[in-house]
């Protein structure tokens, strides 16, 4: 129901501006930032004078934006702070900044891959690629990444940049994981088409192949760039990798540097691994000198 009289002021805290005492009187004006402010009553303030805080209703009383001390303070007398409590039994607006995710009443699962939505619940996106990881190589002939995939994607992207090798006749693959580690074995077909230029001609296509071989599927036909400036950039889709009922299968495009040459080169690469066991992760090495690059992550969302 409605107040009769004055509303309530809600959990607005404020002090009030400095008051110069006159010698001989007891009343003076309340103001905050140069206006008249009112409290809800004498015990909805916090009063000092000289040092001492004051009793509401017999050392000071109020009435509207004026307050009146007992007896009329002298020359010397110092009202040290006003303050107005406004409700104490609400908070107010919080301040900026003070409110954090804990004290929310969302509803759902809040993590990286979720966000907040206008109706106050938490949900992951309805499409389109989420981030999931990204790391880079350093001082080694490979870089893997495992243990990213779970029942929450069917198919992921993963992407390598600024791939290229400290060897300059160094051949790039990629081979499949499964239980956190690379599989070595004769479970691997691939064919890879590699598209580049010539001085005869103004470009040409070669095709690459391997049934059942246990080097993982070859994805650069010429030695990979040696130097930065002739880094190769790589994509690689990796479709429902979790199955245990199907060959995990991947597609992939590479564009590179030749390092013996400069000549730029594109590889397409389709390979299964031909066996039904689940993919944990996969692992993009060199067969000679150490691989920089940094690799990306995404699930995509059905």
């Amino acid at each position: 129901m409605a107040y009769i009289g004055k509303t309530p002021t809600i959990g607005n805290f404020q002090v009030c501006d400095a008051i110069s005492v006159v010698n001989g009187q007891a009343a003076y004006t309340m103001q905050v930032g140069s206006v008249n402010v009112s409290p809800e009553s004498a015990n909805h303030m916090l009063v000092s004078l000289n040092g001492i805080l004051q009793k509401a209703g017999s050392s000071f009383t109020v009435s509207g934006s004026t307050i009146t001390f007992a007896s009329n303070l002298v020359t010397g007398d110092v009202i040290d702070f006003i303050e107005i409590l406004g409700n104490v039994l609400d908070l107010g607006v919080p301040s900026d900044s003070t409110v954090s995710l804990a004290k929310l009443t969302a509803t759902g699962t809040k993590d990286a891959t979720t966000f907040l939505r206008g109706d106050n619940t938490f949900a992951e996106p309805s499409g389109g690629f989420v981030k999931l990881a990204t790391a880079s190589a350093s001082g080694a002939n490979y870089i893997s990444f495992d243990g990213y995939f779970t029942s929450d994607y069917r198919n992921y992207i993963v992407f390598y940049n600024n791939l290229f090798s400290s060897s300059s006749a160094s051949t790039a693959y990629v081979k499949i994981r499964q239980g956190n580690a690379d599989k070595s074995d004769s479970n691997y077909r691939f064919v890879t088409s590699f598209h580049s230029r010539s001085s005869s001609a103004n470009g040409f296509v070669t095709n690459q192949g391997g049934w059942d071989v246990n080097t993982g599927a070859r994805i650069t036909a010429d030695p990979l760039g040696d130097s930065e400036d002739e880094a190769g950039q790589l994509m690689l889709n990796i479709f429902n990798p979790l199955s245990t009922a199907s060959d995990t299968r991947l597609i992939g495009d590479l564009v590179y540097m030749r390092s013996t040459d400069a000549e730029f080169i594109r590889s397409q690469i389709q390979m299964e691994y031909n066996n039904a066991g689940a993919c944990s992760g996969i692992t993009l090495y060199v067969d000679s000198g150490n691989i920089s690059s940094t690799w990306t992550l995404y699930g995509i969302k059905s």
